[in-house]
């Protein structure tokens, strides 16, 4: 499963989930410019306030990379 949290106004993000859709995976996305748990479930987890924060079955990575992201989706 992928979530990403993410903003509406974070070019990253937009990127993220453009590569998610080309890809043709599912994705959750949680906007935590208005959804206060997913926030605080975001900095707990993780302890980042800058998004995206993107979690591929239970690994997490900080900010868009491509790279990691395929490694992780290959495992």
């Amino acid at each position: 499963m992928i979530k990403i949290y993410s903003t509406p106004v974070c070019p990253y993000c937009q990127m993220a989930k453009d590569f998610f859709t080309d890809k043709g995976l599912e994705y959750e996305e949680l906007d935590v410019s208005v959804d206060e748990k997913a926030r605080d479930e975001m900095i707990q987890k993780t302890g980042q306030l800058g998004v995206p924060v993107i979690e591929i079955d239970g690994k997490f990575i900080i900010g868009f990379n491509r790279e990691e992201i395929e490694r992780i989706l290959k495992d």
